[in-house]
Order: C-alpha cells, then structure tokens, then sequence
C-alpha cells in the first residue's frame, strides 16, 4: 500500500467537501436571517506507539510510532453572528437584535404542522389580519413561540385597515392598545438545534426554549452573515489544496512507473 496516495485522495475528498459548504454560502449570500456555515478537518485514528517494556501483550508483536493515513471533514458548523440590517421601512419587516428567533407554525407537504424557527423576518399581513412568512405560514406569538404550540390561538392577528406598531420586547399596538405580542424565543444550546431548508430552524430531542434577551426592530431585516469576499478568498484556498493533492498523486504516479519499468532492468 502507498500511503501517500490515500493520503492525498482523503485530501482531495476533504476539499471537495469544503467546496460544497463554502459555494452553499455564497449561494444563500442575499437570503434574509441565512447564517453561514464552516467545516472543521480532522486526520484520521493513528497506530500509537507501545511501550518497549510494556507486558500486556506479551510475545505480540509492537508498533513503535505513528502512521497518519490522511484527514476528513471533522464537523459541519453554523455560525450564529448577527449580519447587518437593511431598512426597508415596511411595517411587516423585523428582525431580531441579539440572540432570539421568530416562530413559526410550518406546515410541510403533507400537511403536518410543527413549530419551526428563524432569523427571516420578512412577514406580510393577509387578508384575514394574520402576519404570515413568504411562504404563506403563520407567524406565532409569545406564548406559542416559548410553549412550541403552533396552534390556530397563538397565530399572530392584527386588523389590516389599522396601522400597528411592535415595540422592543414584541408588544403589538394598534390605537394605542396592545392588540397581541411577536413571539420570539431563544435556545439555552444551539447544539441542539438542526437547519430545516436555508433559513429555518428545527428544535431535536434534547434542547430546550428559553426566553430571548434580544429585540425586536420593526422596518428592516436582517441580512445573511456571509461575508462574499471572505468566501472568495477561501474558495481560492480550497483550490489551490486541491491541486497540491493532485500533484502528489501524479508525482508518486510517476514514481511507481519508473519503479515498474526501469528499476532492475538490466
């Protein structure tokens, strides 16, 4: 076995993954609340070295130092820092500023409805006076962002034909009388939340909700934390590790094929 060809492949694999995460970013680099994403390498386990006098394996033989046969992704990570706000001056535009979420009662394809949560606060309001995501889902108030209740009851409601106006902490005005809250929640690990699509998230088994410390702005949004030229310029590093593993492959390429045709020939 050539250890440095599995070591240059596990090199370009880790490459090629890290590619795919980095051109996800630069892909979702205008979606609103969108928080880019990192990869961590790792090498793979070694062979330790045992120690000379060792007897616990005695009349076996012994490995003495350490053979790293190459390295791959360690871990996939998100990175939660806030990304600037865009003012749009639109009544149904927020975004959060701090630590908190926006919940939502999503509703897949099959019709089955679950709380789901996000940075995107870019809400319209129906005919109906519900405040309602992009996509059509409803946007949930306090109790049903901290309790994970997506029921009808904790949909955020206001009265179209009136003005409102949502404070700091969420409280919803209209003529000068709170009208409903914006729900907005936080989670005491961010381990224990997944991504659901590009910029929603889903609580697992394990996490808990807790109550956010950050605010609400009303009139703008907020941007995705991609920033575009950082990513260029790793997209070019990934490159250039890539090709480097090529070569050695083709270099230790080239070696066996003089070891095979001219080494010994007479």
């Amino acid at each position: 076995m050539v250890k440095g060809l599995y070591t240059a492949y596990t090199g370009m694999v880790n490459e090629m993954k890290r590619m795919d995460v980095m051109t996800n970013n630069l892909a979702n680099s205008d979606t609103y609340g969108y928080k880019k994403e990192g990869t961590t390498s790792h090498s793979f386990g070694e062979k330790l070295a045992y120690a000379i006098k060792d007897t616990s394996n005695y009349g076996l033989d012994k490995n003495i130092g350490s053979i790293v046969y190459g390295v791959h992704l360690g871990e996939t990570y998100t990175d939660y820092s806030s990304g600037s706000f865009e003012v749009t001056d639109s009544a149904s535009d927020f975004a959060v500023s701090g630590d908190g979420f926006f919940a939502i009662a999503f509703t897949n394809k099959n019709g089955e409805t679950s709380v789901k949560y996000t940075r995107d606060g870019a809400f319209t309001v129906n005919a109906e006076g519900y405040l309602v995501t992009a996509d059509g889902d409803h946007v949930l108030n306090m109790t049903g962002a901290l309790n994970q209740d997506a029921a009808e009851a904790n949909w955020v409601r206001v009265d179209p034909t009136i003005d409102y106006q949502v404070d700091g902490l969420g409280y919803i005005y209209q003529n000068d009388q709170v009208v409903g809250t914006l729900g907005l929640a936080d989670f005491d690990n961010y381990d224990y939340i997944e991504k659901y699509g590009e910029n929603l998230y889903n609580l697992v088994e394990g996490g808990n909700v807790i109550a956010a410390e950050g605010t609400i702005e009303q009139g703008c949004l907020e941007t995705s934390n991609v920033q575009v030229v950082d990513e260029m310029v790793n997209m070019i590093t990934i490159q250039r590790a890539y090709e480097a593993n090529q070569k050695v492959i083709t270099s230790i390429d080239e070696t066996l094929q003089v070891a095979t045709t001219q080494v010994g020939k007479l």
